[in-house]
């Protein structure tokens, strides 16, 4: 489990590619704390290391991940949100992240907002019954606020901290993200359905 508390971000240091899926490599500060077989979320996915040297890790990434996330199109060079699991006894600041990615949404425009960024992701109808103004969502890992919702998509509003710390800094329109609602929506959807 994740808390979309990102903390620190990588850079993608090389991409295997076959027929089964990938292996990546991330080269983060967080590899000092990983070994074989620790999960760590990559921009919102919670992947299993297979290789850490302290510097960088290594992580096996299936044909399903790749289709359902934005890990499939990236390359060496590409900066990476990172994330370790929460620690028993740990707080949670953000909001609970399965690092199960439920989809892909599209940053559609990026605007200044007094000392905050306003980003609008548009995604599918199915994504977005679970989204709701004022509820939680992970943006590439991020645990966000929803600052508005519509037909098409919504927006959050990024302070400084998360811009400096992420890899928002550099969003821009056209940049593919991965979303996990609020696995809480989810599954209050599933018990209505059977009552």
């Amino acid at each position: 489990m994740f808390t979309g508390l990102v903390e620190a971000t990588g850079t993608v240091s090389g991409v295997e590619r076959d027929g089964d899926g990938a292996r990546i490599e991330v080269a983060t500060p967080l590899a000092a704390e990983l070994h074989e077989g620790d999960s760590v979320a990559v921009n919102g996915v919670c992947l299993t290391a297979v290789e850490a040297d302290g510097e960088r890790f290594r992580a096996d990434v299936m044909s399903e991940t790749l289709r359902r996330s934005s890990l499939g199109p990236l390359a060496s060079g590409d900066p990476v949100n990172v994330e370790l699991p929460l620690r028993a006894g740990g707080r949670l600041g953000g909001h609970v992240v399965q690092g199960h990615v439920d989809g892909t949404g599209t940053v559609e425009d990026v605007r200044e907002e007094g000392f905050a960024l306003v980003v609008r992701i548009g995604c599918q109808p199915d994504l977005l019954r679970y989204v709701v103004e004022k509820g939680s969502i992970a943006v590439d890992g991020v645990s966000l606020t929803i600052a508005s919702v519509d037909d098409g998509g919504f927006t959050v509003s990024l302070v400084p901290e998360t811009l400096e710390r992420t890899t928002f800094g550099r969003t821009a329109p056209g940049r593919v993200v991965n979303l996990e609602v609020d696995v809480l929506a989810k599954y209050v959807e599933k018990l209505m359905v059977r009552a």
